[in-house]
């Protein structure tokens, strides 16, 4: 039998084939944003249900941590024997399945058993989507991450509208979630067909590097990318909750935060090549590290839910440039093979990614949900002082 994820495309030359193959790539990375704002947009509906304090939940939330570091270098061995089209097929099916499965948790123990395995998937399939992705911008010939990682910001942007919307009609997640879980895998089916095969961007073995002889560059970058991504994670789990528990929201309210979030996330992703040409590498970092502490702080300290939604959106048009900009820098370092650079700050990004919300809850149950938000302004600060780092060009 033949798996979907190698099902031919029959009568395609080899054009329609790249631009099919795009159009499926656009699709995962869209998947990926909705599967993940999906969940977000109901963590305050799933913590009121089970009564979890800010601290119980955080743990719970760990479960999706270590299941992803668990599957994220087994993907990768997984994409080197079987290609990244089949582990994109079917990374894709299991993250749509197990988005079901907090809805139905009974308690802490059970919501942590269920988030493991939904962080497995979510690992498993960021890696797999972007090594199809790199395999697509080959054949392109042209630069297209980009906008495909824009592509996430939009379907966080739908997944947690469409949330906050049946949060406040009172749709449980035992229904909702079931429900976009199927939807989810039927376009995966769908679109598996037309994912491509060939070179998977595979980091080749001279690549490797001890990170004892890893430039002071790429540790600095490491850095940004570490506190950016973990202020991202930390901002999609836990703006409802202060929303909800801090201000008083409506459980739609309370959804909008992330939603506005991706919102600015997704448009000024989609403008920020365009404004980086105009001002420059450095200037667009430090302005978008430098607005979204301004953004965050007015969300923080505004009394006012509105007010607080907007610097939602602030902080996520600020923080839309500066993760590019830091992974175009790390492939352009002339001491460090490209895939190594890139390797390396997504790595250090995605730990960061993992680790914050968890992190964020401890603090938040020994101080408060405000105090441990505004570390993130601390680390948006720290990425404008650093921001020449992104004027690494190769060759210099």
């Amino acid at each position: 039998m033949v798996g979907i994820g190698q099902l031919a495309i029959p009568n395609f030359t080899v054009r329609d084939k790249i631009s099919a193959a795009r159009w499926a790539v656009v699709s995962r990375f869209l998947l990926h944003g909705l599967i993940v704002s999906t969940w977000v947009s109901r963590i305050p509906a799933v913590q009121n249900t089970l009564d979890l304090s800010n601290a119980r939940l955080g743990l719970c939330l760990l479960g999706t941590a270590i299941g992803s570091v668990c599957a994220i270098p087994a993907t990768g061995c997984l994409i080197t024997k079987l290609g990244s089209k089949r582990m994109t097929t079917w990374s894709t099916i299991g993250f749509s399945v197990a988005l079901a499965g907090p809805a139905f948790a009974t308690g802490g123990p059970s919501l942590f058993v269920t988030l493991l395995l939904f962080g497995a998937m979510a690992g498993a399939n960021d890696v797999a989507i972007n090594a199809q992705g790199i395999a697509v911008e080959n054949a392109l010939g042209k630069p297209s991450m980009s906008r495909f990682h824009a592509l996430f910001s939009v379907g966080g942007l739908v997944g947690a509208a469409v949330g906050g919307l049946l949060a406040a009609r009172q749709v449980s997640p035992e229904v909702h979630m079931p429900c976009a879980a199927g939807l989810f895998s039927v376009v995966s089916l769908l679109t598996a067909p037309f994912l491509l095969d060939g070179y998977d961007g595979s980091r080749d073995s001279s690549e490797n590097r001890s990170i004892s002889k890893m430039p002071l560059t790429l540790w600095t970058l490491a850095t940004v990318a570490f506190c950016m991504f973990l202020s991202e994670g930390a901002i999609a789990d836990w703006t409802g909750v202060y929303l909800k528990t801090g201000l008083n929201a409506t459980p739609g309210m309370s959804a909008a935060g992330y939603a506005v979030f991706s919102a600015g996330m997704a448009v000024f992703r989609l403008l920020g090549d365009s404004l980086t040409g105009r001002i420059g590498p450095k200037r667009s970092m430090r302005s978008g590290a430098l607005i979204a502490a301004a953004g965050l702080t007015l969300a923080l300290l505004s009394p006012s839910t509105a007010f607080a939604v907007s610097g939602f959106a602030l902080t996520g048009a600020g923080f839309s440039v500066i993760v590019p900009l830091v992974f175009r820098a790390g492939a352009r370092l002339p001491s460090v093979p490209s895939g190594a650079g890139i390797a390396t700050v997504s790595g250090s990004g995605y730990i960061g990614f993992l680790f914050g919300p968890p992190l964020i809850g401890m603090v938040a149950q020994a101080t408060s949900l405000r105090i441990a938000l505004f570390g993130i302004v601390g680390l948006s600060l720290v990425a404008a002082a650093l921001a020449d780092v992104v004027r690494i060009e190769r060759g210099q």
